[in-house]
């Protein structure tokens, strides 16, 4: 089984890399300070899937390539109750 996570390190390599500050991608956000964009990635908030959207169109990198696809074994999907 595969999961699929938001690539939160390649956001903010993308951002660095094109020398773009925490304000202004909060400013592109709609947030009023830089703290609510650092929460998205820090990863102490969730993207939405209209926010990602946006930082993926200001980054210039397709929404599908932000994402991590990792497998999930057998033993981590099994209720707890199921494993001996």
């Amino acid at each position: 089984m595969f999961e699929q996570k938001v690539d939160l390190k390649k956001i903010k390599a993308a951002r660095k890399s094109n020398d773009i500050s925490l304000e202004r991608m909060a400013e592109i956000l709609g947030y009023n300070s830089p703290n609510g964009y650092f929460y998205l990635e820090s990863g102490k908030s969730k993207f939405t899937a209209e926010k990602l959207a946006k930082v993926s169109e200001f980054l210039g990198i397709p929404i599908d390539q932000l994402f991590i696809k990792y497998k999930v074994s057998d033993l981590e999907t099994c209720d707890s109750e199921e494993v001996i």
